[in-house]
């Protein structure tokens, strides 16, 4: 495979081949027996996918954020397994590109951005999730090295990633006394757990990091000393928009095998999407699909045009995973009772959607960060006009 980056015209169309070819064909058996595709991540890696939103002079591709989550958008259609590990891999690269110093770049964006190195990006905790500010994973200065202990929760690709980012303890309560670490998979006293047991994406590694000792050098601390939750949150409202993206693209393959379904699927003499129960549920989940994906786009051209995004990126996430759930429902619904089987992907299109909901922030919390926006924004606006 070429390793130069391609334009989006030329690179979507062989990212569509690419899924139809090598990714959809294993995915479920793959998923079934928990294997992580460490392979598909290195052809990505060679195509220039997983630095697609990276300017170029780092070693990335340069696209648009906006062309980037339909990249992702069509991996999740084939495999949601494939495009969360490419989510959070840019996820992970983002503290070293926008806050790390020009020898952290030089020595490590190169192989992080072209596929060679795999990220973890490790802010949960197993009493820090939805309040991270909270956590309490600690490290101390000890000469030339930061002394690390603690335990980190839900982390992706725990036991696979070549590189963690760690968000650590360095300083006092709150979100000013937290900082940022990036550790090897080697480093001394960081260990991976067995892996999570999950009702969905199971090929998609999941477990608790513990660090005893773990030491980590100076050097690579990322930003300065305190600025680990401000760059966490900065990274925020590109992995919502990148969960978006998945959650529509997974929402299309669902509407894509209920419609030939219905199709060919027949009773009382026609096939059943002549009935107006099953037409008008195929024409509401087109609907909603498509209301997610201009929603998630036009977050993203704000993101491309350096505007804030933080509602409306948050506005994205919630509706395009609530449309996944209850595409991948319906789905299950139209397909009857083979649809709760495994002869057909929707039983597991269903079981990865509920994810979408949980991570990048519960879509609780979306409705909490919207809201505040919102009274924020007429606050702003009444003040102005005094």
């Amino acid at each position: 495979m070429s390793t130069t980056p391609a334009v989006p015209d030329e690179l979507l169309p062989r990212l569509r081949e690419l899924v139809a070819e090598e990714i959809r064909p294993r995915a479920d058996e793959d998923e079934a027996h928990s294997r992580f595709p460490r392979d598909l991540c290195r052809d990505l890696g060679k195509l220039g996918v997983l630095g697609l939103p990276y300017a170029r002079e780092l070693g990335g591709s340069g696209w648009r954020f906006e062309d980037y989550l339909q990249a992702l958008e069509v991996l999740a259609g084939g495999w949601l397994t494939i495009a969360e590990t490419v989510a959070v891999h840019t996820l992970a690269c983002f503290p070293v590109a926008a806050h790390g110093d020009d020898a952290q770049r030089r020595e490590l964006l190169p192989a992080m951005l072209g596929g060679e190195l795999l990220g973890s990006y490790c802010l949960s905790e197993p009493g820090a999730g939805s309040d991270a500010a909270s956590l309490t994973t600690k490290a101390v200065p000890d000469g030339e090295d930061f002394v690390v202990n603690g335990t980190k929760a839900w982390i992706t690709h725990a036991g696979h990633a070549d590189f963690y980012n760690l968000f650590v303890r360095t300083g006092g309560d709150g979100p000013g006394g937290i900082s940022c670490l990036l550790a090897d998979k080697d480093t001394p006293g960081l260990s991976p757990d067995r892996p999570e047991k999950k009702m969905g994406l199971t090929g998609s590694p999941v477990a608790q990091i513990h660090l005893n000792d773990a030491r980590v050098p100076r050097e690579r601390l990322v930003g300065e000393l305190g600025r680990g939750f401000a760059i966490a949150m900065s990274a925020l409202d590109r992995g919502r928009l990148g969960i978006a993206a998945c959650a529509i693209g997974l929402s299309q393959a669902a509407l894509d095998v209920a419609t030939d379904y219905a199709m060919t699927r027949r009773q009382f003499g026609r096939p059943v999407g002549e009935f107006q129960a099953v037409a008008f549920m195929l024409a509401d989940m087109a609907t909603a699909i498509e209301a997610g994906r201009c929603l998630y786009r036009s977050a993203a051209r704000r993101l491309d045009a350096g505007e804030d995004l933080t509602k409306e990126a948050s506005m994205a996430k919630l509706f395009c995973t609530d449309t996944a759930m209850r595409v991948t429902t319906d789905a299950v619904q139209i397909l009857g009772a083979v649809g709760y089987t495994d002869r057909y992907p929707v039983e597991r299109y269903m079981r990865e959607a509920k994810v979408l909901q949980i991570f990048e922030g519960t879509n609780q919390i979306q409705r909490l960060v919207i809201s505040r926006r919102l009274t924020a924004e007429r606050r702003d606006a009444a003040s102005a006009g005094r």
